[in-house]
């Protein structure tokens, strides 16, 4: 890390705050759209990214990581849901989880994700990439069908992440290819060497300047052969009042503490969520300019913690999610204080200007994802991987393809077992030493 570096939670507003905005932005559809595949009410994925930037930002040692719901969880989620009966029950599970977690942080099990393989990292956060693209092209086109944030091959729409390109084709809003392009070219022009360099710019992010004139084209066109339908924006419960804002907030079930099944239940999701979560650290530590190594125990301990709340007050289960980290990472954040006030936004913003946030199109979005995606994948990363052999680029591809056609969890496994086929092989070649 470089010792010249302020490190301070406030010494570095001047890059967080704006890297806090590009991440709220990102956070906003996804926590609603994994909330909408959890079978769970939308306003629970809000809770659940309120508590992982305002608390688990706060007792994580990561500097750069952000906390939310995730979209690996959206099957096990509904799936429980289904099982316990009652949205009620289910908190209760996430509270457990929590519980779970927090026992794993304090047996230091976070010390499991310092074994996974560098190519198998740098393989999840391009086959992430190459999702985000793939997956955003038709909100691209104004086919809103699947969910924001869905990372499987197989959606919840009846379609795979390919059959969804074509399918898109029937449904093209010409408005929304519009809004697509002009965020598109705000997003391009952000990234040029001319506006880096203007210290003018700096507090500006083109992010925000293109969901600005995503929603200014979303009202203009209003009315019109070219306007918008309220799905193809976003969409945040509006609370009347300040009590009825409040009354979104659910509480767990606990007369269900003798039932197996919330036990059960609780513990599947720990381990899950702490390993995506352990995943995300090592992926985002190789992502920070600076080197910095997050805690992995400390981790699972604000994890756990964070899901214990965030059950508590009818949030859905937390994980550390690599596509809002990559973006804070991209955007400039420098420490967590970025994550924190990310946290803050989303609490206000709902609170406050809901009617507001619901008239950004998604395919503004979009155009911010598909930047956020090609940072991830670059044909550059392809080109240094190749040129490291095949020990290598084999377990980085087979990650790659795994991801693309399975879902995260399982593209990582297989390419941890190539990985370490290659290891066994490689040691059976040279018994001696």
């Amino acid at each position: 890390m470089n010792s010249k570096k302020k490190v301070g939670f406030f010494a570095n507003l001047k890059h967080d705050l704006p890297a806090s905005l590009v991440v709220f932005l990102v956070a906003l559809p996804l926590c609603l759209g994994i909330a909408l595949a959890s079978g769970a009410p939308l306003f629970s994925g809000v809770i659940a990214g309120i508590v992982g930037g305002l608390l688990v930002a706060l007792l994580s040692g990561s500097p750069l990581g952000v906390s939310g719901p995730a979209a690996g969880l959206a099957v096990i989620v509904l799936t429980a849901i289904a099982d316990l009966g009652n949205f009620e029950v289910f908190l209760f599970a996430v509270v457990i989880a929590g519980f779970f977690q927090l026992i794993l942080g304090l047996l230091k099990a976070g010390v499991i994700g310092y074994y996974f393989p560098s190519a198998v990292i740098k393989g999840m956060l391009s086959g992430i990439g190459i999702i985000i693209i793939l997956k955003q092209i038709p909100h691209a086109f104004g086919y809103d069908a699947d969910y924001e944030g869905d990372l499987g091959f197989v959606q919840p729409d009846g379609q795979n992440t390919f059959s969804e390109l074509f399918a898109m084709t029937d449904f093209i809003t010409p408005g929304a290819i519009l809004i697509t392009l002009v965020a598109l070219g705000i997003m391009i022009l952000w990234e040029q060497p001319f506006i880096k360099s203007n210290k003018a710019f700096n507090w500006i992010q083109g992010p925000l300047l293109a969901v600005i004139a995503g929603i200014t084209l979303n009202v203009v066109l209003t009315n019109t052969p070219l306007g918008l339908s309220a799905d193809q924006a976003v969409s945040i419960p509006v609370a009347g009042s300040l009590g009825e804002f409040f009354s979104q907030f659910t509480f767990p079930d606990f007369s269900q503490w003798n039932n197996p099944d919330v036990y059960m239940i609780g513990l599947t999701i720990a381990v899950v969520a702490s390993l995506e979560t352990l995943l995300c650290v090592e992926a985002t530590d190789k992502l920070d300019p600076h080197k910095r190594t997050t805690p992995t125990n400390r981790e699972l301990i604000a994890q756990g913690v964070g899901n214990m709340v965030s059950g508590a007050i009818g949030g859905l289960p937390i994980t550390q999610v690599i596509v809002r980290s990559s973006a804070n990472i991209q955007s400039g954040g420098q420490t967590k204080a970025s994550a924190f006030f990310h946290g803050i936004l989303l609490l206000v913003s709902v609170m406050s200007i809901p009617r507001l946030l619901n008239l950004i199109p998604l395919a503004s979005l979009a155009a911010i994802l598909f930047v956020v995606g090609y940072k991830l994948a670059k044909p550059s990363l392809f080109k240094e991987m190749y040129k490291k052999g095949v020990t290598q680029f084999v377990p980085f591809m087979i990650t790659i393809v795994g991801i693309v056609f399975t879902d995260l969890l399982i593209g990582i496994g297989l390419g941890m077992a190539v990985a370490v086929i290659q290891i066994l092989w490689n040691n059976y070649k040279r018994p001696f030493h």
